[in-house]
């Protein structure tokens, strides 16, 4: 207990600045998920409203929906050009430079929201959109690789798993904002981004008081006087010449200063992979099931009997319960390990689709069978959170040294927001098809996904980052180790003769 409260106060800086960090990162992706979701009654009226007002006539169907699917894709597509725009960002100015100016961008973002109905243009809610999903995929790299590389070693698992923690407890705060008793009316709803433009002013007086990450201080701009307050500041005054030490090593394996592109990165067979893996584990949970079972929540609530109206509130205990496993797995990481959370909520994960499939089919069948189809649905949410959505994060960062890092969060970003976007354009075909027997196709993902990480993926648990490296380079190598032993093996018997 006392090592623990020592651990506490060395590394309260580090948490003040996760928590700042946190809530302009991964927080704001998470709140714009779910802000729209109560109040788009009232949004596609007002688009209505509007284009009554311009064209004496009611919009047509065809085209609200051709409308309401813009505003819901453009934030798909502001990730996307974010998320690519942050190697070049982050490499020239540094993560935290580029983090406070992010962070200016959710104040534009609520004026345009704010000001839609009083001017009476649309076309503001998609610019907002755009805007939202702009800084909320530069704010998802920057806030991964910025945590990512002020963690000491032992606490590296519970610091990355802080960002997908963020992320749902932006998915609750989303839900709770859009709330009829909140923002969610006829008459409120231009303000449901006001909550993330005060969450960002939070930021922007808080962060200017903590440092650049120490790595980047150390192998980009080659200070490291600035490295060495930084690690004092954040992990407490100690001893943190082996830490240095560490990153001198890393140093040594690259050009001092040197940043890797995107083009570079692929075209690298030492992190071959590396980038293959963190891919993987992208899709992975991408298409995992959970965005499913967001959707199939109404239905499987309102077949077990709970009133039309409490729907919402009841969706809220989904989200609750994320967060709460989330924050149960920033707990487990360190303990149990990365490929000990992913191939055990995978595995559960699966058992509970099928079973959920089982249930959501025979419905009629038994009075108590919805109850069954809604603790099942609570499961599936806490065994994503608990399990696979911590741990994958924190892979993708650690399987990095510092000069891919940037460029793979490129990659990285790329594949989420195209792969989102695609999966939110296809997924109602989907279920419209398939019915309940969509979860079928997510199992088999999950089969399959569990099924290359135990062969592939190696444990990064207390591992350096030149440790991790050799593990991979047993993959990325395997060809030219194998010509080399068979070369050796030749020779021998060659000398035998």
């Amino acid at each position: 207990m006392n090592s623990m409260s020592s651990e506490l106060v060395h590394y309260r800086n580090l948490f003040l600045m996760i928590f700042v960090l946190g809530i302009g990162g991964t927080f704001q992706y998470g709140y714009h998920m779910s802000v729209l979701n109560s109040p788009s009654p009232f949004i596609k009226q007002f688009i209505n409203d509007t284009w009554v007002r311009r064209h004496k006539t009611s919009i047509t169907d065809g085209s609200l929906t051709l409308i309401w699917s813009l505003v819901v894709s453009v934030f798909s597509i502001g990730g996307l050009i974010g998320s690519s725009a942050s190697g070049y960002l982050t490499g020239k100015f540094g993560k935290k430079k580029c983090q406070l100016c992010n962070a200016v961008l959710p104040l534009v973002s609520a004026l345009l929201m704010g000001l839609n109905q009083t001017v009476g243009y649309f076309e503001m809610i998609v610019a907002a959109r755009f805007l939202s999903g702009f800084y909320s995929g530069l704010g998802l790299n920057i806030h991964a690789q910025y945590v990512g590389e002020t963690a000491p070693q032992k606490l590296r698992g519970f610091i990355n798993a802080t960002g997908p923690m963020f992320v749902t407890l932006g998915k609750l705060c989303g839900q709770i904002v859009g709330l009829r008793e909140i923002f969610g009316t006829e008459f409120l709803w231009p303000q449901v981004l006001l909550f993330s433009s005060i969450i960002s002013l939070v930021q922007l007086a808080t962060l200017p008081f903590f440092p650049e990450t120490p790595s980047y201080l150390l192998l980009v701009k080659g200070d490291k006087e600035g490295c060495l307050q930084a690690l004092k500041q954040l992990w407490g005054d100690r001893d943190h010449q082996p830490v240095i030490d560490e990153m001198m090593k890393e140093q040594n394996t690259q050009k001092k200063g040197k940043r890797m592109g995107v083009l570079e990165l692929l075209r690298d067979p030492t992190h071959r992979y590396q980038l293959l893996a963190m891919i993987g584990l992208i899709f992975s949970l991408q298409l995992s099931g959970a965005n499913a079972i967001y959707f199939y929540a109404y239905d499987v609530f309102h077949e077990a009997g709970f009133p039309e109206d409490q729907i919402a509130y009841v969706s809220l205990g989904i989200g609750s319960f994320e967060l709460v496993s989330t924050m149960i797995c920033t707990l487990l990481i360190d303990r149990c390990g990365r490929r000990v959370l992913l191939l055990g909520g995978y595995s559960l994960m699966a058992l509970t689709l099928g079973l959920l499939t089982v249930t959501l089919a025979m419905q009629e069948a038994y009075v108590w069978m919805p109850y069954c189809s809604v603790g099942l649905t609570f499961t599936f949410i806490f065994l994503y959170g608990a399990g696979p959505a911590g741990a994958t994060i924190s892979l993708c960062v650690e399987i990095f040294a510092q000069a891919p890092r940037i460029p793979a969060f490129v990659i990285s970003g790329v594949f989420s927001w195209v792969g989102l976007y695609i999966l939110g354009m296809i997924f109602p075909y989907i279920v419209e098809t398939l019915q309940h027997f969509c979860f079928l196709l997510f199992l088999l993902v999950i089969i399959t996904s569990g099924t290359v990480i135990y062969f592939f993926i190696p444990e990064t648990k207390g591992k350096s980052i030149a440790e991790i490296s050799q593990e991979f380079n047993k993959l990325n190598f395997r060809k030219i180790q194998m010509e080399a032993k068979t070369a050796t093996h030749e020779g021998v018997l060659c000398s035998r003769l």
